[in-house]
C-alpha cells in the first residue's frame, strides 16, 4: 500500500498536483486512441510514469532548466506549454517548436527553460552541467534538472557528465528513471549493482532512492534537494523506481514483460493511488472529480484538434541552408597599423586573450589549460589572469566538456573548448555533429562554440597525434570550419570564430606552432570566414590548397620561380571560397589540389568535383588532387615522410603542367 505524506500541504496544493498528474495521463489516453485511428504515427508512453516528471518540475523554481526525455510529458505540461503548440510538435507542423524538423519531445524552449534530448541517450546531461556552470560562474542560487533512462546510465555520457559535476561541484540533480527496461532488456542485463543510486558512491556525491510513483515523495524529495543545493552547489544523483505500462514506443509492444510485473505495479499507478488518497482524506470526491475530467477533456479535444488544422511545412531548399545556422553578419574588423613578429602559437594565444578581455561570458575548457597552460603552453598564464572559473581544466572526457559549451552557450555564455589533439576529437564527436551542428535548425537556439583542433602531422608522433581529420566536419552542415595557415590569419579567424555564435571547428597546425612566424597587428581584428587569399599570382596552373600545404607549395614554387602557378589557400573549408576558386580555374585552365589530409575522400574530392560541374568549360585538364597516402600514419620520419602528399607534389605539378 503506497503511503503519502501531505506535510504542510493544504487541500488545494494537493488538488493542484492531482490535477497535474491527471493532465498528462488524460492527455496520452487521447494519443492512444489518435495512434489506433492511424491519424497519429508514432507515440513514445511515460503511462504509469507521471509522478516522477510533474513532482519534480513542480519542485524546481520556473527560472531553473529542466532536460527531460521522451516519456516526460508531464515536464512540459507543468510548465504550462501549450498543448496545441505540443501536437503540432508531434505532428511534425510548421507551428512546432521544430517546423516539422524534428519529432516527439527532441526540442528546446528558453521561454519555458527546458532543453529536450537528441535520439542518441546521454548527451543532454552534460548540456545539463553547461548551464549549471553558467550559473555558478554568474553567481544565480540555481539548481538544473536532467533526467535519464537506466538503460542510459551504461553510456558514457553518462559518467562524463556525473564526474565532470562532481569535480566541478555543479548544482545538478541527476534524476534516473529506473523502469525496468531498455526497449526490451531487463535491467538485469543492464547493469550488475543492486540499486543505480549506488552508484553516486564512486562519484564522491549524495544518492537518494525514491518511489517514483509517489508525487508527494518525488515532489518533497527534489524541492529538498534542489533548495539545498541552491545554497550549497553540488551534484546529487536520484533514482526513482517506477515501471513503464506501455512498450518502449507503441509498436514494440510488451510481450516480453512478464503479466505478474504489469498486476504488482498497477496496483502502484501513481494516478490512480493519489487519487484514492485524495478521495480518502476527503479532498476529492465525485462531482469535483468527473467536474475536472470532463473539463480536461474538452480543452484536450479542442486543443489536439485545432493543431490538426495547423499548416503543414512547404520544403523550401533555401530556408533550409538558411536555418543551418543561427542568422549573423560577420562585419570584419579591420587591423590596426602597429604589428609586430609573432610566432603562429602566440598569435592563436593573442586572439584568445583578446576574446576573454572582450567577453567577460567566455570560458574555456580542456585539458591541463589552467596553470600547466595546456600541451602547448598557448594559456600559460591564463588562469592567474582571468581566474579558474573561465579557465577550467577538465578531467579527459571530451565529449562532456563539448555538452557542457552547448550548455553554457543556452545559458548565456561562450565557450571555447581545447581538443589536446585534433586525433582526441573522435571521443566527441556525437556532441559535435549531432548537437552543436544540429541545433538551430532543429529549434533556433545557437550553439556559440569554438572546438580548437591542434592537428596535422610532421613530428612523428604517430597514428593517434598526427592526423587531418578536417573531412570529419567539412561534410556536416551546421559547422563552421576554418584552419589558418598563417599566424595573421591564426589571429583573426580565432577572434572571428569566438565572435561569431554558430559553433566553429578551429584547425591549428602543430607543426607551425613554433616554426613559423609572421608580422601581426596587435589588438583586435577579424579575418573573414569564407575568404581565400591568393598568395602568388600565376596563368598556367592554380595550386589550391590550406595548412601545412601552404608551406609546401610556397617552398616548392620557391624552387620552381620559373613555373607561372597561382597559389591560392582557402583559409576556410566551411564554407570555402568558390568565387575565387572559379576565378583562378577561369585564369588558368589547370588545378591541381593539395591537402595533407588522405587522398581518399579528403576535402579536395569535394573541391575536385564542385569545378568539375561548374567549371568544366575552364579547364584544359583533369582535376588532380595531391593528397597522403590512404593509410594510418606512421611515426618514424622516413615513412611519415613517404606518407605525406609533399612527397608526391612534384610529381603532380609535373603531370598537370606537361598534360
Amino acid at each position: 500500500m503506497m503511503r503519502f505524506d501531505r506535510k504542510s500541504k493544504d487541500d488545494a496544493t494537493l488538488l493542484n498536483l492531482y490535477e497535474q498528474l491527471l493532465y498528462p495521463r488524460m492527455i496520452e489516453e487521447k494519443m492512444l486512441i489518435l495512434l489506433r485511428q492511424g491519424r497519429i504515427g508514432k507515440w513514445f508512453s511515460g503511462i504509469g510514469q507521471e509522478a516522477i516528471a510533474i513532482g519534480s518540475t513542480l519542485a524546481m523554481k520556473e527560472t531553473e532548466y529542466i532536460l527531460p526525455m521522451h516519456r516526460n510529458l508531464g515536464v512540459f505540461t507543468a510548465r504550462e506549454v501549450p498543448l496545441k503548440k505540443l501536437m503540432a510538435q508531434w505532428q511534425g507542423k510548421l507551428t512546432g517548436f521544430t517546423k516539422g524538423r524534428d519529432r516527439s519531445f527532441h526540442f528546446g524552449t528558453r521561454d519555458y527553460k527546458i532543453i529536450g534530448m537528441i535520439s542518441h541517450l546521454g548527451p543532454q546531461m552534460a548540456l545539463a552541467d553547461g548551464i549549471a556552470l553558467a550559473d555558478l560562474i554568474e553567481g544565480k542560487p540555481q539548481a538544473t534538472l536532467v533526467f535519464t533512462g537506466e538503460g542510459a546510465t551504461s553510456e558514457g555520457d553518462f559518467h562524463e557528465a556525473v564526474n565532470v559535476a562532481a569535480v566541478w561541484n555543479l548544482p545538478v540533480i541527476f534524476l534516473i528513471e529506473n523502469n525496468g527496461y531498455g526497449l526490451s532488456t531487463p535491467v538485469a542485463e543492464q547493469y550488475h549493482c543492486k540499486n543505480l543510486v549506488d552508484k553516486a558512491i564512486g562519484y564522491g556525491i549524495e544518492g537518494i532512492q525514491v518511489d517514483g510513483n509517489n508525487v508527494l515523495e518525488v515532489y518533497d524529495t527534489i524541492h529538498e534537494v534542489a533548495g539545498s543545493i541552491r545554497k550549497n552547489p553540488r551534484p546529487v544523483l536520484v533514482e526513482c523506481l517506477t515501471f513503464r505500462m506501455r512498450g518502449h514506443e507503441e509498436a514494440s509492444g510488451t510481450k516480453y514483460v512478464p503479466e505478474e510485473l504489469f498486476k504488482e505495479w498497477e496496483k502502484k499507478d501513481p494516478v490512480k493511488t493519489f487519487e484514492t488518497y485524495l478521495y480518502e482524506q476527503g479532498i476529492l470526491n465525485d462531482q469535483l472529480a468527473d467536474a475536472l475530467k470532463s473539463s480536461l477533456k474538452q480543452e484536450i479535444e479542442q486543443e489536439v484538434e485545432s493543431a490538426f488544422q495547423e499548416a503543414e511545412p512547404v520544403a523550401n531548399p533555401e530556408n533550409e541552408l538558411r536555418d543551418m545556422y543561427f542568422p549573423y553578419q560577420q562585419k570584419v574588423a579591420p587591423p590596426g597599423e602597429v604589428s609586430s613578429e609573432m610566432r603562429y602559437l602566440d598569435a592563436i594565444s593573442d586572439a584568445l586573450k583578446i576574446s576573454m578581455q572582450q567577453y567577460p561570458n567566455l570560458v574555456l575548457m580542456g585539458q591541463d589549460i589552467a596553470d600547466y597552460g595546456g600541451a602547448f603552453k598557448i594559456t600559460d598564464g591564463f588562469s592567474t589572469t582571468f581566474g579558474k572559473a573561465r579557465v577550467r581544466n577538465t578531467p579527459i572526457c571530451e565529449s562532456a566538456i563539448v555538452g557542457a559549451g552547448l550548455g553554457l552557450s543556452i545559458n548565456g555564455y561562450k565557450a571555447v573548448v581545447e581538443m589536446q589533439f585534433a586525433d582526441f576529437v573522435s571521443c566527441g564527436f556525437n556532441q559535435i555533429v549531432n548537437n552543436l551542428a544540429k541545433t538551430h535548425y532543429r529549434w533556433g537556439e545557437k550553439a556559440d562554440v569554438v572546438v580548437r583542433m591542434p592537428t596535422g602531422a610532421g613530428t612523428g608522433a604517430g597514428p593517434f597525434h598526427s592526423q587531418s581529420n578536417e573531412a570529419w566536419f567539412t561534410k556536416t552542415p551546421g559547422l563552421k570550419v576554418v584552419y589558418p595557415a598563417f599566424p595573421y590569419d591564426a589571429k583573426g579567424l580565432l577572434l572571428a570564430a569566438v565572435e561569431d555564435p554558430n559553433p566553429v571547428i578551429y584547425f591549428e597546425h602543430k607543426y607551425l606552432y613554433r616554426s613559423l612566424s609572421g608580422q601581426v597587428p596587435e589588438g583586435h581584428y577579424t579575418v573573414e570566414i569564407g575568404k581565400a587569399n591568393i598568395l602568388k599570382e600565376g596563368k598556367d596552373m592554380v595550386i589550391i590548397t590550406y595548412g601545412l600545404g601552404v608551406h609546401w607549395a610556397l617552398s616548392y614554387l620557391n624552387q620552381y620561380p620559373e613555373y607561372s602557378i597561382m597559389l591560392i589557400d582557402l583559409c576556410s573549408l566551411q564554407p570555402w571560397d568558390k568565387e575565387t576558386v572559379k576565378t583562378a580555374v577561369q585564369t588558368t585552365g589547370k588545378v591541381l589540389i593539395l591537402h595533407e589530409d588522405t587522398l581518399g575522400s579528403g576535402f579536395g574530392a569535394e573541391i575536385s568535383a564542385w569545378i568539375s560541374e561548374y567549371c568544366f568549360e575552364y579547364l584544359d585538364a583533369p582535376v588532380i588532387r595531391c593528397g597522403s597516402l590512404d593509410t594510418a600514419i606512421p611515426m618514424n620520419k622516413v615513412l611519415e615522410d613517404s606518407f605525406l602528399a609533399k612527397s608526391r607534389l612534384h610529381e603532380n605539378v609535373e603531370k598537370l603542367r606537361t598534360y
